[in-house]
């Protein structure tokens, strides 16, 4: 009876997924200096949407998908007929998220992944 219980319990804690929603800020480094990106998501099931805000101005998440502690979107910004596009990948622990971008297009290219951390807003 109490392995059947701890079983349960085991299964339960694991079964809670991160809680992605609302505001989340990282200092991102980059080609030149640091920039603050600001993250705003809404879950829906394993569906994302939201934004990220840089001093560039705002820009909508695409193909925005979570599971358990992963969540994963893209951002696409034109500046003309130019295209740059960021691939997120992270995985949240408590009131942070590890991210993981990699820049595709734009001048330069494909660029090396960058590696920051997000911290829930309060």
């Amino acid at each position: 009876m109490v392995s059947v219980l701890a079983l349960l319990l085991i299964a339960a804690f694991a079964a809670v997924a991160a809680d992605f929603n609302g505001k989340w800020v990282a200092q991102v480094p980059g080609r030149q200096g640091t920039m603050e990106q600001t993250f705003t998501f809404k879950v829906e099931g394993s569906k994302v949407t939201g934004t990220v805000s840089t001093q560039m101005g705002e820009t909508e998440i695409s193909e925005g998908q979570v599971s358990g502690d992963d969540i994963s979107f893209v951002v696409v910004r034109k500046f003309g007929e130019m295209e740059m596009k960021s691939i997120y990948k992270g995985k949240a622990a408590g009131n942070e998220i590890k991210f993981t971008m990699q820049m595709q297009g734009g001048r330069g290219g494909e660029r090396p992944p960058v590696e920051f951390v997000a911290k829930k807003a309060s």
